[in-house]
């Protein structure tokens, strides 16, 4: 189909659906939306996608909605975030990166701002400024000042978390990188209370929200970030305790299962080769106390996401005591896909825990004052059966579940397997509670073109897919990079792990990405590579400078941050002098013996 004939049929659809909006769970009534966002989750963390997870709630309205499998977002957090409020690529509302990963090359150009800029109106000041409540409660990561946080970006009420990551437990900060953990409601300071996990916390303030205005018998937006399951991987005792023996027989295991899991829940064929991945260890390499610890570390993290899913239920719950669950539609996804980094590993990260009144210890693991993570080889089960994880461009980091829920579909309880983006969940949220696409104009100023389409022709099955065969959508982030287009995707994964060279895959026979057709469909493969230089062109994509890696960026921000630009120049010399000495006394040495 030609890009005008599916514009064309984007244009029909929205007049049909102006004109009889029979979708909407309670006709004649624009409903309640709820948009739940998990952090670092992976493809196959659910029971609906896969998983032994016990997430009864979540797969409930997957069960009664639509689960997609080819749903699509960024490898880290912020600029998935930015999309998922905007609707623009994240190159062009300013966060093309982390704020925390911005090398100094890039930071301050058009669309590395680090935060949200003012070129973009947000789906809170669109849905609030069309007659609805707007709340928002969890992690934020799109700028901190006060016209930044999301009182001053269309937000009523929020409880919000400003940056990259912090504790469950406590307010503090889960990197050196920051002095604290920085919480906020409605725009000011503010402090947790004692008895703060963050999923209960988040969930009873978007009750408390909600509640608050009830009687006027306005429509809500509520947009629920959890913390969950973001390092640090935390979780109540309880809820670990029921998965501990689960994961004993390693993550080699557990990727095969998970991908049987995936194809016995329908949202994924069997037959699907997995790829290797360089960083998974060989589970029978460690000794038995390693393999007790490795099992206890993804116990956490199985009962960090149950823990998520039982406060969300609670939200469920109240939503059906005062009779507005029927009239409330539900969005569940993730912003990237499961989180490889384990800093624990290194020296000088124990000793900011001990600093920090952190442990490790196998006993408390998880629990107030733990730190744990499930590192590179259990991630590569989370998003099993495809290749790669967070920060990278390969659909383990890329593929994420969604689950839309609370409209009426031929496709509910079913799975939809056409390619979508996150871009596209601002026009389908408008769609739903019919309000209007700014079309690059919004109160007399002049904005970004929001640049997704709505989901909504698909799940009232009015169309089989939301792009065209012919159409592309681009992906740069610090330097990985994709282009999708039909059943194509060429990609590119650079070092140090990454061998830095691009691919081309067909998704469709290959979503495992395991054999490169770039030789054998080298016409493919070129014209796929053009799109992506256009991509590149039409929004301003800055390459990265030689030598870029996104983890060694944090860790200088942070420095910088915390002792300032000048100072860290002169102890990076001063490094750097005692490096080159260190390496003449060994060179000496050797020389005289």
């Amino acid at each position: 189909m030609s890009s005008s004939k599916f514009r064309l049929m984007y244009v029909f659809n929205i007049l049909v659906f102006s004109v009889c909006y029979a979708s909407v769970a309670v006709a004649g009534d624009r409903p309640n939306i709820v948009l739940l966002l998990a952090d670092d989750l992976g493809f196959s963390d659910l029971g609906s996608y896969g998983s032994q997870i016990d997430t009864p709630n979540i797969d409930q309205l997957a069960s009664v909605g639509i689960r997609f499998s080819n749903y699509h977002t960024a490898a880290s957090c912020a600029p998935t975030r930015s999309m998922l409020m905007t609707g623009v690529d994240s190159h062009r509302n300013g966060l093309a990166n982390m704020p925390e990963s911005l090398p100094s090359e890039q930071l301050g150009q058009p669309g590395y701002e680090g935060t949200l800029n003012k070129n973009v109106v947000t789906i809170a000041t669109l849905l609030r400024d069309s007659g609805y409540h707007t709340y928002m409660a969890g992690k934020w990561h799109l700028g901190k000042s006060a016209d930044l946080l999301p009182s001053g970006r269309g937000f009523e009420r929020s409880f919000t978390m400003a940056d990259t990551g912090a504790d469950n437990w406590e307010q503090k900060p889960y990197l050196p990188i920051y002095s604290q953990a920085n919480w906020f409601e409605d725009g000011i300071e503010t402090t947790l209370p004692e008895d703060f996990y963050s999923s209960k916390n988040l969930v009873d303030k978007t009750i408390e929200y909600i509640g608050g205005n009830l009687a006027d018998k306005k429509p809500f937006f509520a947009y629920v970030a959890f913390l969950a399951v973001h390092l640090p991987v935390q979780a109540p005792r309880e809820y670990t305790q029921k998965y501990l023996g689960e994961f004993d027989q390693g993550w080699n295991e557990l990727r095969k299962q998970r991908y049987e899991g995936a194809v016995k829940s329908g949202v994924l064929r069997d037959g699907i080769e997995m790829a290797e991945i360089p960083t998974t260890l060989d589970w029978a390499s460690l000794t038995v106390e390693e393999k007790r610890y490795q099992s206890k570390r993804m116990a956490v993290y199985a009962g960090m996401v149950d823990a998520m899913d039982f406060h969300l239920g609670r939200l469920l719950t109240y939503l059906k005591k005062v009779d507005q669950y029927d009239n409330t539609v539900f969005i569940f996804l993730s912003d990237n896909g499961a989180e490889p980094s384990d800093p624990i590993q290194s020296l000088a990260f124990k000793l900011w825990m001990k600093i920090s009144d952190y442990n490790s210890d196998y006993e408390t693991l998880g629990e107030k004052g733990s730190y744990s993570s499930i590192g590179p080889s259990f991630a590569s089960a989370s998003t099993a059966p495809f290749a790669w994880y967070k920060f990278f461009a390969g659909e383990g980091g890329l593929r994420v579940p969604l689950i839309v829920s609370g409209l009426s579909s031929p496709l509910n309880g079913e799975v939809a397997d056409a390619f979508s983006w996150v871009t596209d969940i601002v026009p389908t949220i408008l769609d739903v509670a019919q309000v209007g696409i700014p079309e690059g104009r919004y109160n007399e100023k002049t904005v970004e073109p929001i640049v997704g389409r709505s989901l909504l022709p698909l799940i009232e099955g009015r169309v089989e897919q939301v792009y065209g065969d012919d159409e592309q959508i681009g992906y740069e982030l610090g330097g990985n990079a994709a282009l999708f287009k039909g059943d194509y995707k060429v990609l590119i994964n650079r070092g140090p792990i990454g061998d830095g060279e691009w691919h081309l895959f067909n998704l469709k026979n290959d979503p495992g990405e395991t054999l490169d057709l770039k030789n054998e469909l080298p016409h493919v493969f070129e014209e796929l590579m053009t799109n992506y230089g256009e991509y590149v062109v039409s929004n301003g994509v800055l390459p990265v400078p030689d030598g870029y890696d996104q983890r060694n960026q944090i860790a200088i921000y942070g420095i910088k941050k915390r002792i300032g630009s000048s100072y860290y120049t002169f102890i990076s010399v001063f490094f750097l002098l005692v490096l080159a000495w260190v390496i003449w006394r060994r060179r000496y040495k050797a020389q005289r013996h």
